[in-house]
């Protein structure tokens, strides 16, 4: 897993229809901002500059709202107060979901898939001495994070810490896709890295999502209300001598990219990363226990 925000490609574009058909002269609302500590770009086919305010401007609350629960950057965000303190008391319920999922994840993985890699993650980030990162190394390990609607709570406080962007990207795509849904935009494609797509294109036809790899678009693919991410492990080298996306001992990856869809970008996102860690063989009995989710690309 990575402990960077900044893993993948973060811009937000949302192409909407909020008309049964539209003529091709529809007005189109755009508006750029940052999202996720990144640069974002927002497309509204179909409503005017006006119509789209309101729009943007819960778009912008909640992206806001979503940094302040899962940013490693914001000293005050939900997450970072938990691997500063060691506990967070009363979580935000989407906290709790997206550790619920990991919990499933890794299970699911044999613990591949482990958020508590964040300190040797930084270890080997910064290039630290071997006695370092092996210290970093003994930190690791989900089964000792404790995880209620009370609090969480994290063992070894004030070293032991958490990393959630191998799945809260993904976590943060579907919630941007629900509030557009709620604001009465009927087909949607978010794209943050990972991609939700909700409805149709203005024609009627699948959205079509480019999948890439290490060369480029490998391969094309349809989606209609159903979500897809994709994993490039040697995208971000730490200190020039290991891919970004770690395991729970640190251990390489397997795959150069990997591509999982299924019905919310929170699932996409997590097999996608752990899926990385894992040898071939292993891929097909984790996607066993997660039988709506599907792998796309595999290089």
């Amino acid at each position: 897993m990575t402990a960077l925000s900044r893993r993948r490609f973060l811009t937000i574009s949302a192409a909407c229809a909020a008309l049964p058909t539209m003529a091709r002269a529809a007005p189109v609302a755009r508006w750029r901002g940052i999202a996720l500590g990144a640069p974002a770009s927002l497309q509204l086919v179909g409503l005017s500059d006006a119509q789209a305010a309101p729009i943007i401007a819960a778009l912008e609350a909640e992206l806001d709202r979503l940094e302040n629960i899962f940013s490693l950057y914001r000293p005050d965000s939900q997450l970072s107060r938990l691997n500063r303190d060691g506990t967070l008391p009363t979580p935000a319920p989407e906290l709790l979901q997206v550790l619920t999922q990991s919990a499933a994840l890794h299970d699911a993985t044999g613990g591949a898939f482990d958020p508590t890699v964040q300190p040797l993650w930084m270890a080997l980030a910064t290039g630290a001495p071997d006695a370092e990162v092996e210290r970093s190394r003994a930190l690791v390990g989900w089964q000792g994070v404790s995880v209620s609607a009370e609090a969480i709570r994290l063992p070894h406080p004030g070293r032991a810490a958490l990393t959630l962007n191998g799945i809260a990207q993904g976590a943060v795509t579907d919630r941007i896709a629900a509030l557009l849904r709620a604001q009465g935009l009927t087909d949607v494609l978010v794209d943050m890295g990972e991609i939700a797509a909700i409805g149709t294109r203005v024609d009627g036809s699948d959205w079509r999502v480019g999948l890439a790899g290490p060369a480029g678009v490998t391969r094309r693919i349809e989606l209609r209300d159903r979500a897809v991410a994709t994993s490039a492990p040697d995208a971000t080298q730490l200190a020039g001598r290991h891919g970004h996306i770690l395991g729970p001992q640190g251990q390489p990856v397997r795959h150069r990219a990997v591509s999982v869809s299924a019905p919310d970008a929170a699932l996409a996102d997590g097999l996608s990363t752990a899926l990385c860690l894992l040898p071939a063989d292993r891929i097909a009995p984790v996607l066993q226990r997660f039988p709506e989710a599907r792998l796309e690309m595999l290089i």
